[in-house]
């Protein structure tokens, strides 16, 4: 078996602004926003997370134990539903089993604890940039890093497949 931290595939709707355009182009090269398609998604979000920040795999150095015990309360339940007599079904974790797992990387980032990591804080998140405004440049209060427009936090799924 195999433990997967990922994110539910969702399209941001929003265009991209120029001024994420020419960073983008900085960082990653020629217009990276046409391979995908014009649009941004959370898996695109995720991918270039990871690689510069190490998001997921941070939180399952720091949540590792906590993702373990509930890995442990998952499969006890179920071994104890099978020894009560329930019928043997053809998979052990089922939809929503590692919900935990899930709320625990939410609380990892809305707590900040990625903050004295390389990178981290964001300067965006410095600044209090926050797309879900009218006007997301303006200069507000700082917010927690990787919750911009909070879709890639709300997406993030845990799952487990027979590898």
């Amino acid at each position: 078996m195999r433990l997967h931290l990922g994110v539910v595939d969702v399209p941001y709707s929003q265009a991209i602004p120029a001024v994420t355009k020419r960073a983008l182009r900085w960082r990653y090269g020629k217009k990276p926003w046409q391979r995908l398609g014009g649009t941004t998604t959370t898996g695109d979000v995720a991918k270039i997370l990871e690689a510069r920040y190490g998001v997921m795999a941070t939180f399952y150095e720091l949540h590792g134990d906590a993702v373990a015990r509930t890995l442990e309360d998952v499969i006890g339940g179920k071994l104890e539903s099978l020894m009560m007599g329930a019928p043997l079904s053809d998979r052990i974790f089922e939809e929503g089993d590692l919900s935990p797992v899930e709320q625990e990387f939410r609380q990892f980032l809305d707590g900040r604890e990625m903050d004295g990591r390389a990178g981290v804080p964001t300067a965006a998140a410095q600044r209090g940039v926050n797309h879900r405004l009218a006007h997301p440049y303006a200069r507000r209060e700082a917010r927690p890093s990787f919750i911009d427009t909070g879709l890639y936090q709300a997406s993030m799924r845990a799952w487990v497949s027979d590898e």
